[in-house]
């Protein structure tokens, strides 16, 4: 009986999201390739350094790391850790590191990120959502700083999988690869559910960091902020639950109670508005708000938040 190959795995933006899953998945055993940018001279030199609270130091070396998407091997899976701004220039990169019927998984936060994206990419490749819960960032080039979690979730967007059934086999194949590299990891039965879930935490914290140079630890422990929070969360819990998607029961107060328990944390928006680069205003805010009206439902805070943002990210871009 012929054994089935190991997938090869590719890193389309290695930044501190494609870094981290990258790097140990490589470590598990499997077959990586990293696709980079500015980083690409130090990661050749270097090789990726990943600091982390939960695994230890590891490191990576030498790196399968490539500067030109032709350089690349076909990949059978493709995880995209870049950021949701860039997403109409990746997709042609995304087309030629596939492999036939390759699974791409979005490593993004924000909502319909994969709608925008999949009619960009040709229709025999399956795509996929996948939800990181993780406190990390890149402290230099090719080096990550993890603080906590580390949790990645998948769900079924996409692509020529005809029935539920054959949807749920890759996403638990997918789910498997994360297994296998020591992370806790689901198959999601409904993406845009899981989207809506994750919006309840993003929505405030990355504004609100953007917003009140403030850290999660200064955000929590001021009452103003605090009960902004709640209210902003429980805004975008009464739109995903006007759209016909479920929120676990007492919702935001777990999720209070669960950054209350987190290393102080500066989340992604922070360090990009803080470094200059085009924030995800349009995954994170715009395209919640627009299905949150479009339901029917007025979210006035997050609204605010999201103005308040832009105004900022005009002043910088002037």
């Amino acid at each position: 009986m012929s054994q089935i190959p190991a997938p090869r795995i590719g890193i389309i933006g290695t930044g501190a999201i494609g870094g981290f899953y990258g790097l140990l998945l490589a470590r598990a055993g499997y077959d990586v390739h990293f696709l980079l940018r500015s980083e690409y001279a130090a990661v050749v030199e270097q090789g990726l350094q990943l600091n982390s609270a939960v695994h230890g130091a590891v490191q990576l070396a030498p790196v399968q790391a490539y500067q030109r998407v032709e350089d690349m091997p076909p990949c059978d899976w493709l995880l995209v850790g870049a950021k949701t701004t860039g997403n109409a220039e990746l997709a042609p990169l995304i087309a030629k590191a596939a492999a036939p019927g390759a699974k791409v998984v979005l490593l993004q936060n924000g909502l319909a990120v994969e709608d925008e994206l999949r009619p960009l990419l040709p229709d025999t490749l399956h795509l996929l959502g996948g939800l990181c819960y993780i406190c990390v960032h890149r402290s230099a080039p090719g080096v990550i700083e993890h603080q906590a979690l580390g949790a990645i979730n998948l769900a079924y967007h996409s692509g020529p999988a005809n029935d539920d059934e054959q949807r749920l086999a890759l996403v638990e194949e997918g789910a498997g690869l994360f297994r296998k590299a020591g992370l806790d990891s689901m198959a999601m039965p409904n993406l845009a559910q899981t989207r809506w879930q994750k919006l309840v935490w993003n929505v405030p914290y990355n504004g609100l960091s953007v917003l009140l140079d403030a850290d999660t630890r200064r955000l929590m422990a001021n009452p103003d902020s605090r009960v902004l929070i709640r209210d902003m969360m429980l805004e975008v819990i009464q739109a995903a639950q006007a759209l016909g998607h479920g929120m676990p029961e007492n919702y935001a107060d777990k999720l209070l109670a669960a950054t209350e328990r987190m290393p102080d944390y500066l989340p992604s928006m922070y360090h990009d508005f803080a470094q200059g680069r085009p924030a995800e205003l349009h995954a994170i805010y715009a395209a919640p708000l627009a299905a949150a009206e479009a339901g029917g439902i007025d979210m006035p805070k997050v609204r605010a938040l999201y103005q308040a943002l832009r105004f900022i990210q005009a002043r910088q871009e002037a």
